[in-house]
């Protein structure tokens, strides 16, 4: 009985053991098998037929010749996607290297705030090791590096170990980037923190990159933040016009400009689209505050973050002025304060005429202070303040002190001072009734910076005056053209004439130096633009032969302007033969216009704008459904 017992439970144990053998044998040829069948479909997508599956348990096993050792590579990475790449066992041969074309090795590197990803092919003869020490090192100890590149056993392409080392340079300084890397090539995408930080950049890279590498720059800076926001719209006897304009979007923008044109602006005129707006109603209040002003006749308004002063012209009628103001009053967004106010004609003074203080910054750099100021504190502290900003030794103060000014004159006078500093040349003037600023300047957006100082300084009912001139000349960047004004600019100076080769060959001709002087002065005043030299054959001879020169020639014309001291880094050399003619190639004349070089701009690809912070935060959908705190004002630290 006993016995027959314990056979019964042996029986069982062996037989649950038997059946967790079938059930385990089962379980992995079922894996094997849908390994095998999802790998052999994603290999079949991709047109890989001559790669080889099998399995073997958890392992998945590739074989069979791929024609390259990318197409190898692109093999492996496949497999990696419908299986775990650890369980992949690579035994895929290459056909013979002899007959194989070398695969494009590229690098791409991503640098963000969480560390350093490399990505791609490189070659076999590439030191990995250091390679990482060396992102390692510029990206600091605690960066995270993810190394994700592959080899394959192929020479390295002329060109290949200065792409990298100047990639490497061009990485230090770009803390949120993408760097791809080819041989003889580098692009680098990037955002800096300034649009000033961009252009140093892209000089700084232009200068260090060497004459084998080609450089594509595409960096872009965030929108400034405007603080305080201002937009200032003047409507006077001399017209309308902004002395500063401030948006936060396109739209805003043009909703701004088309009120503005509606009031009497004509010409040119722009805003500056900016972070720091107090509100998503700022487009409204504007063309709210200049229609009124349009209708008043004159003066002017302006907005200061919410700050609203309305000034009329002086002899307005009173109840015209009264009405307007209720009506702004009432149809601006709750957010603003407006201040309003109509000048009374100024009681005339026999003894010694209205007060006045004058700085003057002659285009030596000479400053002169004259008129009057309210204290002996008031002149001192003017005197101290002109030297700090223009230099001890070219300040002359003549200034008498008068005790019966307003006590407001000390402020008055200080923010004209701050505002002379901003110009190349010109004057300050304080009287009772305005401030008034008048110069020239080499920086474009002066006057818009003079405006939100003033209106910061002065408050809300003080009156100023703005007629800053810019020049040119004045300008640190010398009026640098935009690149499609360069294009357009080498066309002209191209004109009928023609860059000329000797015949049959990409030797420069000798009446092609004046055409290249010419250009070559343009285009180091243009600096670092992406253009592409092409050049172009007629159809004579040999499609082959023909692309090849037409290349040579290009190059040619790069090799002539870079002698010339031009920075060629980012240009692009390209040879086209034959293939797009501007004239038919069955008469001379034909055959000559197609015999060619052209300068063209080399496209970049558009960076999506993001949402800011900012702006989100500001997004009524987002926002609760309290109307005050959709128009809150958002503090910019």
């Amino acid at each position: 009985m006993r016995l027959s017992s314990l056979f019964i439970t042996a029986g069982a144990f062996l037989g649950a053991a038997a059946l967790c053998l079938v059930a385990a044998y089962f379980s992995v040829r079922m894996i094997e098998d849908s390994s095998v069948i999802g790998v052999r479909a994603e290999l079949d997508r991709e047109a890989m037929t001559w790669a080889e599956v099998d399995a073997n348990g958890l392992q998945l096993f590739m074989a069979g010749t791929a024609p390259t050792e990318a197409e190898r590579f692109r093999a492996l990475t496949v497999a990696g996607r419908v299986v775990d790449a650890a369980r992949v066992i690579d035994q895929i041969n290459v056909e013979d290297r002899n007959n194989a074309e070398p695969p494009r090795f590229s690098i791409e590197i991503l640098r963000n705030d969480g560390g350093v990803q490399l990505i791609g092919l490189v070659p076999a003869e590439t030191d990995r090791e250091q390679l990482i020490a060396d992102v390692t090192a510029l990206a600091g100890e605690d960066a995270q590096i993810s190394d994700l590149l592959d080899a394959a056993d192929f020479p390295e392409p002329e060109g290949w170990s200065d792409s990298l080392r100047f990639a490497l340079t061009a990485l230090r300084n770009l803390p949120r980037s993408k760097v791809s890397v080819e041989a003889g090539r580098v692009a680098v995408k990037a955002m800096t923190e300034s649009d000033g930080a961009r252009r140093r950049l892209e000089a700084d890279l232009a200068r260090r990159a060497p004459d084998t590498v080609r450089l594509a720059l595409d960096l872009s800076a965030p929108r400034p933040v405007i603080t305080p926001f201002t937009t200032r719209f003047v409507l006077g006897e001399n017209g309308a016009r902004f002395d500063a304009c401030s948006a936060d979007t396109e739209e805003a923008r043009d909703r701004i400009l088309a009120a503005a044109r509606a009031a009497g602006l004509e010409g040119k005129a722009t805003c500056t689209i900016g972070l720091g707006v107090p509100t998503r109603s700022w487009a409204e209040a504007v063309e709210t505050g200049i229609a009124a002003l349009a209708e008043l006749g004159g003066e002017s308004i302006t907005f200061s973050n919410a700050d609203v002063s309305l000034i009329a012209t002086m002899g307005t009628d009173q109840a015209l002025f009264d009405r307007v103001v209720g009506e702004l009053e009432n149809a601006l967004p709750e957010v603003f304060a407006l201040q309003a106010l109509l000048p009374e004609p100024p009681e005339a003074n026999a003894d010694e005429g209205p007060p006045e203080f004058t700085a003057t910054l002659s285009p030596e750099g000479q400053v002169q202070l004259r008129g009057r100021v309210n204290s002996e504190l008031t002149r001192t502290t003017a005197e101290s303040y002109a030297k700090a900003s223009f230099g001890s030794e070219v300040v002359y103060t003549g200034a008498r002190v008068d005790e019966d000014l307003p006590a407001s004159w000390a402020t008055r006078v200080l923010a004209a001072l701050e505002s002379l500093a901003k110009l190349a040349n010109g004057t300050v003037k304080v009287t009772p009734e305005t401030v008034s600023v008048m110069g020239n300047t080499g920086n474009q957006n002066a006057g818009a910076e003079i405006a939100g100082l003033l209106a910061d300084k002065l408050g809300g009912t003080e009156d100023f005056d703005i007629a800053v001139v810019y020049q040119e000349k004045l300008d640190p960047t010398l009026g640098i053209p935009s690149p499609e004004e360069c294009v357009t600019q080498i066309r002209q100076i191209i004109g009928d004439r023609k860059i000329t080769f000797e015949p049959g060959s990409a030797t420069l001709d000798l009446s092609a130096k004046d055409i290249l002087d010419e250009v070559a002065e343009l285009l180091k005043i243009c600096g670092d633009i992406p253009l592409e030299v092409q050049g172009h054959t007629d159809s004579q001879g040999r499609e082959s032969m023909n692309q090849q020169l037409s290349q040579d020639r290009a190059q040619s014309v790069v090799d002539a302007l870079r002698a010339r001291r031009v920075l060629t880094a980012s240009y692009a050399v390209r040879g086209y033969g034959e293939a797009q003619p501007i004239a038919p190639n069955d008469t001379e004349e034909g055959r000559e216009a197609n015999r060619r070089i052209e300068f063209k701009l080399i496209p970049s690809d558009p960076v999506p704008e993001e949402e800011t912070a900012l702006e989100a935060s500001d997004d009524p959908a987002a926002a609760p459904e309290d109307d005050a705190a959709e128009d809150a004002p958002v503090e910019q630290n």
